[in-house]
């Protein structure tokens, strides 16, 4: 009785960084990076009225393509508790938990589930070595903020509004940060093969 020899089949690994396999002292650090990197992105910003431009979107679903829904969740939670606790961390350095309650509120909250779902897809397959599939999960990530912020947006001043300053002035801009983050996910996953598990 013979055996079939074992294939030497590769498959993607669903992210450069590898933090699903690591020790938790590695994922500590990883979260502490993280909010550092939200944080940093956070400062990078277009002043505009009732909701600045930055490049938070960005680093959000980054961030979840390249930890995962669970410890992505946990990161962003984690850097959105440092703002609401009076870290200079959110929008222009700006903290406090009255953001939390106020026009930005709804784009706060939408972050750890926006980082969550790009991370999920990632650990589907939308990762950097299907970088059409992570542009489009970078996008779904991006409307994921722009509705739900839009949608508390809209409580405060009403829905056509809400839509007006709250959506459309940021659709290029979701455009453009998700192919950039699509591309950067590919560059980091660059050379990133492991054999299949037997």
């Amino acid at each position: 009785m013979t055996t079939a020899p074992a294939t030497s089949a590769v498959t993607p690994v669903f992210s450069p960084l590898d933090l699903q396999s690591r020790s938790l002292g590695w994922q500590f650090g990883a979260v502490v990076l993280g909010t550092l990197f939200l944080a940093v992105s956070s400062y990078i910003e277009v002043p505009m009225v009732p909701v600045p431009v930055t490049m938070q979107t960005f680093a959000v679903a980054l961030v979840g393509a390249l930890y995962g829904w669970r410890l992505g969740f946990i990161t962003i939670t984690a850097w959105l508790v440092q703002g609401a606790l009076g870290m200079p961390v959110l929008a222009g350095g700006a903290a406090g938990a009255h953001h939390f309650i106020g026009p930005t509120a709804g784009y706060l909250f939408a972050f750890p589930v926006a980082g969550a779902l790009m991370g999920w897809l990632a650990e589907r397959g939308w990762n950097g070595r299907r970088v059409v599939l992570a542009f489009f999960g970078m996008l779904l990530s991006n409307a994921v903020c722009l509705l739900l912020g839009a949608a508390w947006l809209a409580v405060i001043i009403g829905a056509e509004q809400a839509i007006l300053a709250g959506v459309m002035p940021f659709l290029v801009g979701a455009l453009l940060k998700s192919a950039l983050a699509a591309a950067t996910l590919k560059l980091l996953s660059r050379g990133r093969m492991r054999p299949a598990a037997q």
